[in-house]
């Protein structure tokens, strides 16, 4: 690991890392922490008690962050006929069916953000499975990226839409703002994504199924919260 800068290393004297905090003062001290030249991303990082290598122990899903992420989201769309213009309308960044296909494959396109298609342009995004997985933009029906309903597809994913899935190392990492957001709606947006984790628990989960949760900046420290008590 390289030298940390003197920003990092004053930002760590505001974190006691033996101490596990409530999520309202790990949020305080994230936003304090986050002192670089540009508007940094608050993040969530979620160590769970589950193991990802099996399929009933998977944790994968989507919620609508109530004050959304302060990030611009481009969304290409696999659409064909009357879906086209059904995407275009509902603020779609790019919208096609095989001439996007070529493009990614050919040029080695990746200018967008998330990827929604209708179930019936499956087979055709499936041939970029091997381009769009190891990026995490494969669209998926549990994240609510296949659909025929593209209108709210788009406009949740617009709005502050964030997947969440474990990697891995059973952990999973999601934006929850901008390190200018009001402290109160980081605390909104960390609830309702940890709400939503806790919903998403598998049935074979088996002992303590948050095993760490840790909020950071951009280029900030972690700061751990208490598990325990991540609703309050």
């Amino acid at each position: 690991m390289g030298k940390r800068g003197k920003r990092y290393k004053e930002a760590v004297k505001l974190v006691d890392k033996e101490h596990l905090y409530d999520p309202s003062e790990a949020i305080e001290i994230a936003k304090k922490a986050a002192t670089a030249g540009f508007d940094e991303t608050m993040e969530v990082h979620i160590r769970l008690g589950v193991d990802s290598r099996h399929a009933d122990q998977q944790v994968r899903g989507a919620v609508v962050l109530p004050h959304g992420t302060g990030q611009t989201v481009r969304v290409l769309v696999f659409a064909k006929g009357e879906k086209i213009t059904e995407a275009e309308n509902a603020g779609a960044d790019y919208v096609g069916g095989e001439e996007l296909v070529a493009k990614i494959q050919g040029e080695n396109w990746f200018d967008f953000d998330v990827v929604v298609a209708t179930p019936d342009m499956m087979s055709v995004v499936g041939r970029l499975g091997r381009l769009l997985g190891p990026k995490g933009l494969m669209p998926n029906p549990k994240s609510g990226t296949v659909t025929f309903d593209l209108e709210r597809a788009i406009e949740e994913i617009k709005a502050g839409k964030v997947e969440y899935r474990l990697d891995k190392a059973n952990i999973i990492h999601v934006p929850i703002g901008k390190a200018s957001f009001e402290e109160n709606k980081l605390i909104d947006n960390f609830r309702t994504l940890l709400d939503a984790i806790i919903r998403a628990k598998p049935a074979a989960s088996k002992g303590q199924y948050l095993r760490s949760v840790t909020v950071t900046s951009t280029m900030g420290p972690g700061i751990k919260v208490n598990p325990a008590r991540v609703m309050e």
